[in-house]
This record gives C-alpha cells, structure tokens and sequence, in this order.
C-alpha cells in the first residue's frame, strides 16, 4: 500500500462513497499513520468507523482529531451527535456549545452542516431552559428577598451565563478612565438630587412648550458634522433637526439667551450637581426627537461623567436602551445612565419627544479625584494633546 497519506486519503474517500466500510478504515488508518499531525485525516477515520458502526473507534479517532483542531466544527458535530447517540447528555451539550461558538454564522455552509448547526441550537436552548426553569425555581425567594440593585445584578449573570443577555461594556470614544463599574442604568440612591429635579417637571415642561410655541427658535440639529468628516452611523441625522436640541450649558459655557428665555428651568439647574469639568462640562439641554426618528446605537466620549434625562413630552410608545436594558421614557421620572454603554433611542409614534439633558459626575469617582482628573484634562489641552471628541468649549 502507499505510503503517501494524500493518495491514502483519496483511496479513502472513494471507499466511503462505495460504501465500503473495511477498504475506508484500512486506507485512512494508513493515512494517519503516515501523517499524524493531519486532523482531517483522524476525522475521515471516524467517518469510516461510524459507516463500518464501530463507535468506540470512531470516538478515539474524533478525539484524536480534536486534540489536533480544537475548533474543528465538522468533528465537534460528529462528536456531539455520537454523544447524543450513546446518552452522554452532558459531553453532547459541551460540544454542541464549542460548536456553536466556533461557527461563524454568517458563514455560508452546505445543507447537511446547516441542519446539523440546527440540531446543536436546539439542543442547547433546550438545556438552557431547563436549566433556567430550575434556577428560576430554586432562587425565586432568595431573588426576592434581595435589594434590587443585587437581584438585577444576579438574574443578569445567569442570564449571561445561558447565553440569554449580552454583558456591555464601557466603549469611550476619547476617556476610558479605570476601575468604573459598567452601570448601565445607575441606581437612584446614587443621585438624591433626582427628586428635586422632578419635582420641577411641571415648570420646565411649560418653559418648553412656551418656546415650542414661540416658534423653537435656537433648536439646532444635534448632530453636525462639518464636511470631510465621516459621520458613519449618523448619516441620517447628520445635519437634520429630527433630533434637535437646544443648550443652557454646553461644555461648560452658558447660553444667557436660553437661560432668559427659561429661567425656571435655569434655576434649578443652577442647583444641580452637574458635571463641573471646566472646557468639557457641564452640558444641558432639551432634547427633541422628532416623530419616527431613530437615534442609532452609539457610545459616548467618557465614563467620568454620568448622563441624566429628565423626560417631559412623551408619546406612548417611544423608548429607550442602554446595554441590554430596554426601558420607556416615563414623564417625571429621572434617570442616570452611562452613556459609554451602547444606547439608543426610538421614537416611533407621530408625535414630538421632548427630554432635558443634563450630565453629572460619575457616582464612583471619588470627590477627591475630580480636580486631580480636571487638573490632568487641562494639561492634556495646554499642551495640544486634548481628547479628541471630548469636546472642549
């Protein structure tokens, strides 16, 4: 017989497809051991060992393949099939999660593979809703007994872990600073000032529906970029006032002309905690989205600074999303968030959003580090190293 493991791999093949079961296994036992390193060939031996219904051998030989190729799919299938065959329900699941993981699902495969993906699918989401039926069951009191903040925090981790939640991350565009929590939604607790802020609903609302009235003059798109810059996902936003906004602050410097315009609302943000980082903070303004107008998911420049909205006119239906938490915009009701954590908004109603926008420390950064961060950010700028899309006034 030759010892050339690619005429022995060929002589192989010609077996399987004449359904030769002996001839297969004798060609590619040969082929292996003229090329062990080869983890094809271990996977067409134990094709040749399933046809000849010999699955202790075909199961070595799979090992042997995926000792060589630990992402090789077809082997990982072949693997957690003959699992499942035998009852080793457990060593089928773990394959069929390797499988899934390594596959590419954009990846155009044939039939035969594709059903087999879906076949690994299903049996995984079975598992996992068997699984999350029992924690469910097992960890209803102890869940309920929990602060929220904690309760949240554990369903999401067994969310995650069952491959059911997406855990975000913070993705700044110019400042990642360290060791932050990845919050998406802050918890209330956090800010005490919140109340305060609501409470003023009623009175902001009017100041803003009397420019609304007043014709909205002074609302400008909020997005807007100048030619030659590439806008990316804002292109549809780009320039156009279907989501607009009119500023109090903007980067720390104050509109006079709005303030005047609102002095309610001027008021009380004069009152807030808001995010005192000198060129860079604070910000706050109306925010308007117009009827069917999408806000694409996007992060923000960094994770020092929190985000509030404050919503004033909302139309049933129009929602929010940060991370994977999805949530309505609720009138009167503040919230915190950090927006380095992916974030959206939709309005799909027929009518106008309206939110005022303001932003904050990050909770977790202590009082002592802010001049020192303030003091870093300022050297940065002095010295022409200042952080692009962390706009300075």
């Amino acid at each position: 017989m030759s010892k050339d493991p690619v005429a022995l791999n060929s002589q192989g093949m010609q077996a399987l497809q004449r359904g030769d079961a002996k001839a297969a296994v004798i060609a590619f036992a040969a082929a292996v051991k003229a090329d062990p390193g080869a983890a094809i060939l271990q996977y067409n031996l134990a094709n040749a060992h399933a046809l000849a219904g010999d699955a202790k051998a075909q199961l070595v030989a799979l090992n042997a393949a995926l000792d060589l190729d630990p992402y090789m799919a077809h082997a990982l299938l072949a693997r957690g099939r003959l699992h499942e065959h035998e009852g080793r329900a457990a060593e089928a699941l773990s394959d069929y999660q390797r499988l899934l993981a390594a596959v590419d699902p954009r990846e155009q495969v044939g039939p035969g593979f594709a059903a087999g993906l879906q076949h690994a699918a299903g049996v995984v989401q079975a598992a996992n809703d068997a699984l999350a039926a029992r924690l469910d069951a097992a960890m209803a009191d102890e869940l309920g007994a929990a602060s929220p903040a904690s309760a949240t925090r554990v369903r999401h981790a067994m969310e995650a872990q069952l491959g059911r939640r997406r855990i975000y991350v913070h993705q700044p565009l110019a400042l990642h600073y360290p060791y932050l929590p990845a919050i998406q939604y802050f918890e209330r607790d956090l800010f005490p000032w919140l109340a305060e802020l609501e409470a003023a609903t009623p009175a902001i609302r009017a100041e803003l529906q009397a420019v609304l009235a007043a014709g909205g003059e002074g609302f400008a798109p909020y997005v807007d970029y100048p030619p030659g810059v590439p806008v990316n996902q804002w292109k549809d936003l780009n320039k156009s006032d279907a989501w607009a906004a009119r500023f109090f602050l903007k980067h720390g410097v104050r509109d006079e002309a709005m303030c005047a315009l609102c002095p309610q609302t001027a008021a009380v943000l004069d009152r807030m905690p808001l995010f005192d980082l000198p060129g860079r903070g604070p910000t706050a303004f109306f925010s308007l989205l117009k009827p069917r107008t999408v806000i694409p998911p996007h992060t923000g420049a960094t994770n020092v600074r929190s985000i509030i909205h404050l919503p004033l006119i909302v139309p049933e239906g129009c929602w929010f999303r940060v991370g994977n938490d999805t949530r309505p915009w609720i009138e009167g009701q503040a919230f915190a968030f950090d927006d380095t954590i992916e974030h959206e908004a939709h309005n799909p109603t027929d009518e106008l959003r309206a939110v005022l926008i303001l932003d904050s420390w990050n909770p977790f950064i202590a009082e002592d580090e802010r001049p020192l961060i303030t003091r870093w950010v300022n050297e940065l700028d002095a010295h022409g190293r200042g952080l692009a899309g962390f706009s300075a006034a």
